[in-house]
């Protein structure tokens, strides 16, 4: 058992919008992703997700409103939700999610930014 070093972790990528793993918790996995401008509306049917910002302002978009999350809060997305991650400006975004092993990276939408692979780091 080590502690993990959130800042020296995401000195180790650049990639965006690819959540790299750091840690598993019984079935749940802990990412960190680098993110900026729009994802896509995805939902994940049988999984709740949990973003935590570590650096920046993250907007969630929902059908119905937009939340804006800043550094050091946390917005937790229920499962069956559709929602889509956004940032403004071009800021880099820098997150901490947490999610269930079984959670697929954009649910069952398909697109150019779908992960189906995650790097451990």
């Amino acid at each position: 058992m080590e502690a993990i070093n959130i800042k020296d972790k995401l000195s180790q990528f650049n990639k965006q919008w690819h959540p790299h793993r750091i840690a598993t918790v019984d079935d749940n996995q802990i990412y960190l992703a680098k993110v900026c401008g729009d994802f896509v509306w995805h939902k994940h049917d049988d999984e709740d997700e949990l973003f935590q910002v570590v650096k920046g302002t993250l907007y969630m978009k929902f059908r119905d409103k937009t939340v804006k999350v800043e550094a050091g809060e946390i917005i937790v997305v229920p499962k069956g939700v559709e929602h889509c991650p956004t940032t403004k400006d071009n800021e880099e975004v820098h997150l901490l999610l947490f999610e269930k092993a079984s959670t697929k990276h954009t649910g069952e939408t398909i697109s150019e930014r779908t992960v189906s692979e995650y790097i451990d780091i």
